[in-house]
């Protein structure tokens, strides 16, 4: 059996593969990293963008090379939020995001 580590928040939602929090549903959304040390390079840089993060590194045995079944997590998904032109904040055209009038 081979060994993964995946990164889980305090709400119960895993970090995924296309970089945003998943409820752990379907398996193949979530990442896997192969050595821990890649896990806690991961965590450091969420929780640098959010310090109210609260994550975990959980070790997890790989079954024919696919995790097995996880807890999916009852809190619901945060939501992404879209500016007025549809985009997200992150997106905009500007230097910083959240910045309305930039010098």
């Amino acid at each position: 059996m081979v060994n993964c580590f995946i990164i889980t928040n305090q709400d119960g939602h895993y970090w995924g593969r296309n970089k945003a929090w998943v409820d752990g549903a379907d398996t193949s959304k979530v990442a896997r990293f192969s050595h821990r040390d890649e896990a806690c390079n991961t965590v450091f840089e969420l929780s640098s963008k959010d310090f109210s993060l609260r994550a975990s590194i959980q070790s997890s045995a790989l079954t024919d090379g696919k995790l097995p079944e996880l807890t999916v997590s009852d809190v619901p998904l945060p939501e992404i939020e879209q500016n007025e032109s549809g985009s997200s904040p992150e997106s905009s055209d500007f230097g910083e995001p959240g910045v309305e009038n930039p010098i």
